[in-house]
């Protein structure tokens, strides 16, 4: 059974003080359903990280079923760190493709400004062995900290070299209407920006923000009951790493996301060079380098090179967060995913406006929970008349 995207919705991320975790589930569902055109899903699949401590609120799936006055559907959330959308995805695409469901509404949730930057940190921290991490007060950006600079010795790479990914990223979130950023930034401005946990700076760093995204996923045989273009779901793989990166044999492998990688892309008989643009997880500037060299877009120690280059840009050779990414557009962690996979069906149906790649016929997504821990990674393909 192929399964295709038959229908995208999302919100702006951002500050959204007046609406909760729900409202804005809910207003990504309509639209998703809307352009659809599929009123009652089969299922409904959510994807969200730490909404008992965000909003206080658990059984997310039941919840928004009713929202929608969809009750009596089935309905679930799964949760995979900041890879909760992707894995969300991962989910629905099964029960499309061996024919439990004719359609899936996947939204991918997250309410993260209601908290104190404290207590986000401590959420994120989640992501990570808390027996080990949090007993030692070791924070989410402090890890990647270590990692950044593991990565800088063993490859002889500049700090200043990796600015040229949140600058791309900032640079395309200026046209994406839904991007939390919409302000070009420059290396200096990276090299400026105030020091997080030494080496890596706010720059360097996703934000944090509330957002919704939601996509219906549906089976070839109710195509012709849609309303919008729809874009196939060619492949979806996820792959784990050992739990915490200090334990791994390489630090600065990230194997999850190559093993992702390379089982999505035989799963659909392609290579990476069918490839045409990625959404990847650029939750910081190192991992951006790591996860472009891991999946063999780039040799290792050189993505930085390449990113200076051009060969990212919307026009370059693979363009890469084509609205921003998570660092321009915003990372509201359990719905990061799924907004990936939304901006991948408007470049594939031609909807992308000043964000537009050229004549794109295949995509991919990288969504990424913890440190490579969880990595899933979705590969879309163009329908051609």
């Amino acid at each position: 059974m192929k399964v295709f995207s038959a229908g995208v919705g999302f919100t702006r991320v951002g500050d959204h003080w007046t609406k909760s975790l729900v409202d804005l589930a809910e207003e990504a569902a309509v639209k998703s359903l809307k352009s659809s055109g599929i009123t009652v899903p089969d299922f409904i699949i959510v994807g969200n990280m730490f909404s008992a401590v965000s909003s206080r609120q658990e059984h997310l799936g039941a919840l928004i079923a009713d929202t929608l006055g969809l009750s009596g559907t089935p309905a679930y959330k799964v949760e995979g760190a900041c890879a909760s959308g992707g894995v969300a995805l991962n989910a629905a695409n099964a029960l499309v493709k061996s024919g439990e469901a004719d359609s899936v509404l996947v939204v991918g949730v997250e309410k993260m400004r209601d908290i104190e930057p404290g207590e986000v940190a401590r959420a994120l921290s989640m992501a990570e062995n808390a027996e080990y991490t949090q007993f030692l007060g070791a924070s989410f950006v402090s890890l990647n900290a270590m990692l950044t600079r593991l990565y800088l010795e063993k490859y002889s790479v500049s700090l200043e070299s990796l600015a040229a990914f949140p600058v791309l990223a900032h640079r395309n979130a200026t046209t994406a209407d839904h991007a939390q950023f919409r302000k070009t930034i420059t290396p200096q401005d990276v090299a400026k920006s105030l020091p997080v946990s030494d080496p890596v700076r706010v720059l360097d760093c996703a934000p944090v923000g509330d957002g919704a995204a939601a996509t219906v996923l549906v089976g070839e045989n109710i195509l012709p009951d849609c309303k919008s273009p729809v874009a196939e779901l060619v492949s979806s793989s996820v792959a784990t790493n050992r739990f915490s990166f200090y334990e791994r044999e390489d630090m600065v492998d990230f194997s999850a996301t190559r093993k992702a990688c390379q089982n999505a892309i035989e799963k659909a008989g392609l290579t990476l060079s069918d490839i045409d643009f990625v959404e990847l997880h650029d939750a910081f500037s190192v991992v951006v380098a790591l996860a472009l060299e891991s999946m063999g877009f780039s040799e290792r120690g050189h993505a930085a090179v390449d990113g200076t280059s051009g060969d990212f840009d919307l026009e370059g050779k693979l363009p890469i967060g084509t609205f921003g990414g998570l660092k321009g557009r915003g990372h509201p962690v359990g719905a990061t995913g799924v907004y990936q996979f939304c901006e991948a069906y408007l470049q594939l149906t031609g909807q992308a406006k000043l964000n537009q790649v050229q004549d794109p016929k295949i995509g991919l997504t990288h969504n990424m929970g913890g440190i490579d821990t969880t990595t899933a990674v979705h590969l879309l393909r163009r329908m051609d008349d």
